[in-house]
């Protein structure tokens, strides 16, 4: 079977490129004799892996000196509480911004922690715009200031970042991370499970500045501190080693087809492929704010929903998988990550248009 064009929300489409240098050397990686599946994490071979893929990740991100990159588990939901559990310092409340479902998943792992202040909300419009931030009402002495700079499900984005002055600002950036450059110099701390635009499942990124490592009041177990896995290199335990070696591998990919720059444009040329058409027509709907709209996913109702079915029905037989929305609002979800080419979201619009013709009254 060829391969076809997937649109899943994640785990989702990795560069072709890299499926098939894994794929080369899935039994022998570079002369070892052996898979990097197989290899004993702290083995030279696994450690120059991880160090490789550390040092291209800082030099995709600019990330400063002064910022420790971890490799992770868990995904964004450890990250959930973690993050309380250690950027809280004993202070009482930290301020979030709610923007949709992630947001609110964030939102209730933190109140078992400590009064959560929510400082602006989406949620009288069904979450489809993001707050301005003359509306946020942030706390003054908050521990940190937390948001999702991509809700996956709703299809909102933030183009802008906050400037929370000395607190912290936290972003879970886990579908939209490496899709455009970003300032890390901004934030206090960054995270983003990979399985988006960075590798496969399992695997959790965590950028944070160092002045925020090892002041959790009280000390945290240590599986929870932060502090532990910087003093271990993100090896204080088996990490997700292939999750790692796949990122890497990414990593390398986007260097060599111009970095964040070049993705960056790549996405907007993508992104507005689709929502341009979708612009021209009231078969489809995109309920999200024009200036929110993510690149990175898109969701959209057919006119009538009952032709729903037959819509993914006819996508499957062109090669178009996993285009159905989040259960929670229904309806389609095109997401168009990195790894999506161009081509794929033509694709898209050209059986989009036909199926528009043959069903309009």
């Amino acid at each position: 079977m060829a391969r076809g064009f997937n649109f899943s929300a994640g785990p989702a489409a990795l560069p072709e490129e890299v499926l098939k240098q894994a794929a080369e050397e899935m039994l022998d990686w570079h002369g070892s004799g052996s898979s990097v599946m197989e290899m004993s994490h702290r083995g030279k071979e696994f450690m120059g892996i991880a160090a490789q893929a550390e040092a291209d990740l800082r030099e995709l991100m600019g990330i400063p000196a002064n910022y420790k990159v971890l490799f992770l588990q868990g995904g964004a939901s450890l990250q959930f509480e973690m993050i309380p559990i250690n950027l809280l310092r004993g202070k009482p409340v930290a301020d979030y911004i709610n923007t949709g479902e992630w947001a609110k998943k964030a939102i209730k792992a933190a109140k078992t922690f400590c009064n959560v202040n929510v400082a602006a909300s989406a949620e009288d419009k069904s979450f489809t715009y993001a707050p301005a931030f003359a509306d946020w009402k942030l706390t003054k002495d908050a521990a940190y200031v937390h948001y999702c700079a991509n809700e996956t499900i709703g299809g909102v984005e933030f183009n802008w970042v906050p400037d929370t002055g000395d607190v912290p600002l936290v972003c879970d950036m886990s579908s939209n991370i490496l899709s455009r450059p970003v300032d890390v110099s901004k934030y206090g701390l960054i995270y983003a499970g990979a399985q988006k635009n960075i590798g496969p499942a399992g695997l959790t990124i965590v950028i944070i500045r160092d002045d925020l490592v090892g002041k959790a009041q009280p000390t945290p177990p240590a599986m929870l501190d932060y502090k532990t896995h910087v003093d271990a290199d993100s090896m204080y335990n088996t990490p997700p080693t292939y999750g790692i070696y796949i990122a890497g591998l990414v990593f390398q990919w986007i260097k060599r087809n111009g970095g964040l720059a070049a993705m960056e444009q790549k996405n907007i040329e993508k992104a507005n492929l689709l929502y341009d058409y979708l612009e021209t027509t009231d078969f489809y709907r995109n309920p999200v704010a024009a200036s929110d709209r993510s690149r990175m996913n898109v969701p959209f109702t057919l006119k009538d929903a009952a032709l729903d079915e037959e819509f993914l029905k006819g996508a499957k037989a062109r090669g178009m998988t996993q285009l159905k929305g989040h259960r929670s609002v229904g309806g389609m979800r095109a997401s168009i990550y990195n790894a999506m080419p161009m081509a794929g979201v033509q694709a898209l619009v050209d059986y989009m248009k036909e199926f528009a013709a043959q069903h309009s009254n």
